[in-house]
Order: C-alpha cells, then sequence, then structure tokens
C-alpha cells in the first residue's frame, strides 16, 4: 500500500510530466444539459463526449422531443459512445423524470442548494450514476469532486494514486479528493481520462509511448525495455 508522501510525489509527478498536454476547459453548461454531457462522458473520449452530446442537440429540435423519442433513435445518433443503447435510455429516462417533476428542464434551483444536499438530489434520478453526480458537482456546482471512470480508476490505480485493494467507487472517488487540490480537480480529470484513452489501454497498454511511463510503477512492474524505449522517447522529445 503506497504511502500518503509517495501518493503526493506521484500526483506531482502526474502534473509535472503532462504539463504540455492540453486540458481544455469545460464548456459552461446548464445543470441538465452538464447531467446528459455527464453520461455521454462516462468511459469516454472528450472528442466522443462532444459529438455525441452535439449531435443531441442538431438533431432533435429540444429537449422533450428526445424525451418522447425512442431509444433507438436516440441511441442512432451518439456516434461510437460504448454501450449507446443503454446510455440512450438513461438520457430519456432522466427527462422523463425530470419533467413529471417540474413541467420543464430546468436544474438551476440545484445552485441555490449546498454541494451535498444537490448530490442527493441529483442520486435521486434513476439515471444517476456516481460518475455524472461527481461530473455535475465539479462542472456545474462549484463542488470539489473527482468523476471516476474505468479509465481514470485504471491511471489513477497503476500510478499508485489509489490503492489496488480498493474496490468500492464512492470510496475511490473521495481518496482521490482527498489527494487532488481543487484547484487542479478539472485538469486531473481531463488528464487521467486522456492517458487512459491514449496509452494505458485495459490490456497490453502502450508504455512506451506514455508520458508517464518513466515514473510509473506499472511500467517498471512491466519491464525494463519498455522503461528504456520510454525515456529514449522523452530525450527525443527534448532535443526536437
Amino acid at each position: 500500500m503506497a504511502t500518503t508522501t509517495n501518493k503526493q510525489r506521484a500526483l506531482t509527478q502526474f502534473f509535472s510530466l503532462l504539463k504540455n498536454c492540453e486540458a481544455a476547459e469545460q464548456e459552461a453548461r446548464p445543470v441538465l444539459e452538464q447531467f446528459i454531457y455527464g453520461v455521454c462522458r462516462e468511459d469516454a473520449t472528450r472528442e466522443q463526449a462532444d459529438l455525441a452530446f452535439s449531435n443531441l442537440r442538431e438533431r432533435f429540435f429540444d429537449w422533450n422531443e428526445i424525451r418522447v423519442s425512442s431509444p433507438r433513435e436516440v441511441e442512432e445518433v451518439l456516434g461510437d459512445l460504448s454501450g449507446p443503447e443503454q446510455r440512450a435510455e438513461r438520457i430519456i429516462s432522466f427527462l422523463q423524470e425530470v419533467f413529471e417533476a417540474t413541467f420543464s428542464f430546468d436544474l438551476e434551483s440545484l445552485h441555490k442548494k449546498g454541494v451535498k444536499q444537490a448530490a442527493k438530489s441529483l442520486q435521486r434520478y434513476q439515471a444517476s450514476s456516481d460518475y455524472v453526480i461527481a461530473w455535475v458537482l465539479q462542472n456545474s456546482l462549484g463542488g470539489h469532486a473527482i468523476p471516476v471512470d474505468e479509465p481514470t480508476l485504471r491511471v489513477s490505480r497503476r500510478l499508485g494514486l489509489l490503492d489496488r485493494d480498493q474496490e468500492e467507487r464512492e470510496a475511490l472517488r473521495t481518496s482521490l479528493e482527498h489527494l487532488v487540490p481543487k484547484a487542479k480537480g478539472l485538469a486531473f480529470t481531463e488528464l487521467a481520462s486522456h492517458v487512459g484513452q491514449e496509452f494505458c489501454w485495459d490490456d497490453e497498454p502502450n508504455c512506451s509511448a506514455c508520458p508517464l511511463a518513466a515514473e510509473c510503477p506499472t511500467a517498471h512492474e512491466l519491464g525494463a525495455e519498455i522503461l528504456s524505449a520510454a525515456r529514449a522517447t522523452r530525450t527525443l522529445a527534448r532535443r526536437g
């Protein structure tokens, strides 16, 4: 089990080695839209989620049209997101629940509640998940929350930021929130997702191309050959 000091050191290296990677700011969206974007963003790249969300906005007249559409119709515009049928069903059910409760598609009243109460309100929706709630808190409601999906979890464990024997998703998220300062929460979310999707794959991770490989315990475990290639890549990059 990594000590807190080792985890802090690993986090410092994480931001240092990825300082040249772009971590674009999230677009400001109303709470309802941020929830739907979160459904698209979980276990997906930024580009995949952006395309899916854009398609939802452009190919349907409004949120009400999506609410009364079939899952198949919504699924067809979600691009290459994984599990499109399940995501479509979650989006439709969420809009239906909001409409039945408010006869509108407006959740801006959550801004008036505290972060904990807002989280409880979001948790009531069947379409919610720990990731989506954290996403909305982080990107719309000013809370210190780290959305944890599979790529983020994989990167965090392999870097030693999370203990490998931890399983419960809420506890994992809480551990990261204690470790990552609020001011760096957005950057951490984007960079961890980027590394998880581009290099730190579930099977056969591309450690030789990953900018974190030289400092990553998992890359060390995978062998000196990968580590040597990573260092060579970084040296060439500095010279270039």
